[in-house]
């Protein structure tokens, strides 16, 4: 699950992580109230009006309606006219922010529709840093990652100067030890109150990483100010959703208007569903299967437009809504169906796909490879139903005959 910055700043806070002083507001008067405290408090005439979506590269994003607009917009305003000039040009940018549609780099050109505005205080900023903590599952663990090249996307950083990357990693037992963060403090060449803050600031967000179990937290920029103080400029956290139970009040978090509709419309129904970029749909039992299945897709010659898992328990109810969540992507040019029956029965599947084409209608190719426990009554029932399907007898069966049906790979 990921969260909104000015919640993720709000968890850091609440824990002694610096964060600069910002006001969340979802109407332009909000925004503007929000203008003359942050001023009055911070003492720094400079705000900055960020759109909060679940996305990063807000800072170079234009909006689709006002392409002269970014993501986030520093106000400069008040520095000359006082707080009045500052609060009226926050005003125009918010009745143009708010409803309106961001296109970022990672929200492809469809873009986010902004509901929710940051208000934040200016910072005088001497350097910007990059620092997060994410849970290496190879390692069993979090480690901690900081560059000096803060503000850049750590994909091209890693890809081009992977060695301005530091690494440490986080042993749950004892958390960040002081001798990790004084090496990444001097990777970092940090001196005097800068080192000191950050090593505070560093050993404090690990130990929130572990405290809520998030699977990244991530902070691009992390600022030096000009005074030596170490903040996080930016703030991004993602949760597993498997320990939310435990974190009531981060699941309250929970926006779901940023959420795909479909992966959210699956998660409703106890189904495991990813959207890729592909055009095979692919339901199929069992997460292992499902990997297989879309390596074999792969093979044959087509890409994969989902990752579907309705599980081993699943119910006929429960397959219909898989059917129909990937029915409804109009990517989809065929789909596989892909049972091996243990604990799931072929004839559940069987009666589940007939329902979900009696509903929605079957517009595509469709292709199921049935084995296990009462495959022959699934297969009868499908034959019954007099539906259009191909059966297939093996996986790699299946593939071939999916992908030839939808033209290969010139789909």
């Amino acid at each position: 699950m990921k969260i909104h910055e000015h919640q993720a700043k709000q968890l850091m806070a609440a824990r002694g992580i610096s964060v600069p002083l910002g006001r969340v507001a979802r109407s332009v008067d909000e925004a503007v109230a929000a203008v003359r405290p942050l001023i009055e408090e911070s003492g720094n005439p400079v705000v900055v009006v960020k759109a909060q979506i679940h996305a990063g590269g807000r800072g170079k994003g234009t909006f689709k309606e006002h392409p002269d607009v970014h993501g986030v917009n520093v106000i400069t305003d008040g520095i000359d006219g006082g707080p009045s000039a500052a609060e009226e040009r926050v005003r125009e940018l918010a009745k143009r922010m708010l409803g309106s549609t961001l296109v970022t780099i990672q929200t492809g050109e469809e873009g986010k529709v902004v509901s929710r505005l940051y208000i934040e205080q200016g910072i005088s900023i001497d350097r910007e840093l990059y620092l997060a903590v994410l849970l290496d599952r190879a390692l069993s663990r979090n480690i901690v990652m900081a560059s000096t090249e803060g503000g850049m996307e750590i994909e091209k950083v890693a890809e081009e100067t992977p060695e301005k990357i530091l690494r440490a990693e986080v042993d749950p037992a004892i958390g960040l030890a002081d001798f990790q963060a004084n090496e990444l403090a001097m990777g970092l060449e940090l001196s005097a109150d800068a080192a000191k803050n950050f090593k505070r600031f560093v050993k404090s967000l690990a130990a929130a990483a572990g405290e809520l179990d998030t699977s990244l937290i991530e902070i691009n920029p992390l600022v030096v100010t000009t005074d030596g103080s170490v903040m996080a400029l930016d703030g991004k956290m993602t949760f597993d959703d498997n320990a939310l139970y435990r974190h009531p009040d981060i699941a309250e978090m929970r926006d779901e208007t940023e959420e795909d509709s479909a992966e959210l419309e699956a998660k409703n129904a106890g189904l495991s569903y990813i959207k890729l970029n592909g055009t095979i749909g692919c339901l199929v039992n069992g997460a292992g299967l499902a990997m297989a299945t879309m390596d074999t897709i792969k093979l044959a010659g087509a890409e994969p437009a989902n990752f579907l898992d309705v599980g081993g328990g699943a119910t006929a109810d429960q397959v219909t809504t898989g059917f129909q969540i990937i029915t409804k992507d109009p990517a989809v040019k065929g789909i596989f169906v892909n049972i091996f029956g243990g604990i799931m029965r072929c004839d559940v599947i069987a009666n589940g796909i007939v329902e979900a084409i009696q509903r929605v209608g079957l517009e595509v190719p469709l292709v199921v490879r049935l084995e296990g426990t009462n495959v022959e009554l699934g297969k009868q029932i499908i034959a019954d139903s007099g539906l259009d399907v191909v059966n297939a007898d093996s996986l790699k069966d299946g593939a071939e005959k999916i992908v030839e049906l939808t033209g290969g790979g010139s789909q």
